[in-house]
């Protein structure tokens, strides 16, 4: 049995660290008196969706040949 810290964020059930379970694997849920203080400063976000908020969507169409054109690139210079 592992046991792992994580918070309910108003929609799903978040963990606090990497999760090794497999599909299906149940699961025994406890729910604390306890909250997490919530403040822009210590607000916990998941790396996607803190990332998002940086995205352009204009170079979305570049991303599919990036590493392609890098490589090419890399290789013409040397």
């Amino acid at each position: 049995m592992l046991a792992l810290q994580g918070y309910y964020d108003g929609n799903s059930v978040q963990t606090l660290e990497k999760i090794q379970a497999k599909k299906n694997q149940k699961l025994v849920i406890t729910i604390l008196d306890e909250f997490i203080e919530e403040t822009p400063e210590n607000k916990i976000h998941s790396a996607r969706g803190s990332l998002a908020e940086y995205a352009n969507p204009e170079l979305l169409k570049e991303e599919d040949s990036a590493w392609e054109k890098a490589v090419v690139e890399k290789y013409e210079n040397a």
